[in-house]
Formats: C-alpha cells, structure tokens, sequence
C-alpha cells in the first residue's frame, strides 16, 4: 500500500515499548515537525491554491496530534524530553534537488513529506498491532489512519503539479534511496522513523 521497499522488522515494537516514554517524545517533535513543515510549503508556495487549501487542514491536525501525544505522555507521568536530530529525514533531505526548476523542488518537497508520512504510518501500524499496551493499540492506530491520509495527499498534490511520468519517476528513485537509508540504520526503540 505505501510502496516502502524496506519493511520495518515487527522486533522493532518489542525494543520501542521498553522506552515508550522516549518513543513519545520523539513522536511528538515529529508531529511538531510535520505541522512546521505544512506550514513552511503553504509559505513558499502561497499560489499553489490546492496545496494550500489542502495542507491548511494537515497543519492544524498535526499540531492536534502533537498536543494528543504531549496529553499522553503526561498522562503516563513523563515529560516532554529533549528534541534530538532526527537522523532519518536528514537523510531524505540530500534527496532533494536544490536550484532548478521550481517544479522539481516542489515535486521533491512533497514526495520527501509522502515518504515521512509511509514510514510513519508502517511504524505506527506495528505498534497499533503488536504494543502489549491495549490503549496504545488504539491510539496508534489512529495515528496510522491519519497518517495514510497525509502520505496520499502529498503524492497527490505532487502528481497535480507535476506530469505524472516525471513524479512516478522520481518516486521510484526516492523509495530506492530511502531504503538504502534504511538498510544503513540500526534498529532503535527510542526513535519513529
């Protein structure tokens, strides 16, 4: 469904709810992250009417699921840690052609923001289905859905603004790079992605 080429191994639930407080956290800044990043593509490319009233939306969602994990985690009785580098969309950002045409940019803009969301949404489908915690079941499922959702949006929004051909194209190369990425990555239950 989400054309990842690299699966997550389902392990990875069993290391991340030894340190749920720490998969929390980081899960948080990412939605923090995805609200800024909505927000950054509707302020460089305020034209764009389609992207704009389509990622409006995802921003306020993304900041409501931002504040639904900090209401978690307190919940839990933990705290809102530390932001740390988020060492997977670095990588995914060499992706991204810089200069060119403004086509291009935006095409990886937003095939870069589907990718996130897949993975996002592969990682929270493990934990919506293999977390011992019956209410963390729920709730990442939830998270999943939405996620699903946002992947499409992008991929659709690029094939808007971009010549389908050109856009499967690249799309193709970008799942190649991101599971190189992911074949170099050590399996950590601290982090989303």
């Amino acid at each position: 469904m989400l054309g990842l080429k690299l699966a997550t191994d389902p392990f990875w639930v069993n290391i991340a709810e030894k340190s749920i407080d720490e998969i929390l956290t980081d899960h948080a800044y990412c939605e923090q992250k995805a609200a800024t990043t909505c927000i950054s593509l509707i302020i460089q490319f305020p034209d764009r009417t389609k992207l704009v009233d389509e990622l409006a939306p995802i921003v306020a969602e993304e900041w409501g699921h931002f504040r639904r994990v900090l209401k978690e985690l307190k919940m839990r009785g933990f705290t809102f840690g530390k932001n740390r580098k988020d060492t997977y969309v670095t990588e995914l950002m060499k992706f991204q052609r810089k200069g060119g045409q403004e086509e291009d940019r935006l095409t990886d803009k937003l095939l870069i923001s589907a990718m996130i969301e897949a993975r996002s949404c592969e990682r929270f489908r493990l934990l919506s289905l293999y977390i011992s915690d019956d209410n963390l079941k729920t709730f990442y499922h939830e998270f999943m859905v939405s996620e699903a959702g946002h992947y499409r949006t992008f991929l659709d929004l690029a094939r808007l603004y971009a010549p389908e051909v050109k856009v499967l194209r690249r799309w193709k190369e970008m799942v190649d790079f991101e599971a190189e990425i992911m074949q170099k990555r050590e399996l950590r239950g601290d982090r989303m992605h």
